[in-house]
């Protein structure tokens, strides 16, 4: 059985929170979902340019569980942009959205 996961400590949620190709039919499209924990890793390492040490303190995990969804949100969005899919990030009950002024 695997373990529950620990509350994630996101800054804000996403402006936008679905992302399509241009000029194919929703109907057609087939979607990733990506959770906002894994949203969160991307824009602190990649948009922000943080260490995952320091990444991982913001989020309160472990450097270990931060790598972990790091690559999961990277995976998940190459097979979306490879493969012509549609991405939505939705809010799990595992993430506590806090204040940008707390990190």
């Amino acid at each position: 059985m695997p373990r529950t996961k620990c509350r994630r400590h996101i800054a804000s949620d996403p402006q936008t929170t679905y992302y399509k190709p241009r000029g194919i039919p929703m109907v057609k499209l087939q979607e990733i979902r990506l959770d906002l924990d894994e949203f969160e890793a991307i824009r602190l390492r990649d948009y922000e340019g943080l260490y995952q040490e320091l990444a991982a303190e913001k989020m309160k995990i472990s450097r270990q569980t931060f790598g972990r969804i790091l690559e999961s949100a990277h995976k998940k969005i190459a097979d979306a942009l490879l493969n012509g899919k549609a991405i939505a990030i939705a809010k799990t009950g595992d993430q506590e959205e806090t204040k940008l002024k707390d990190l």
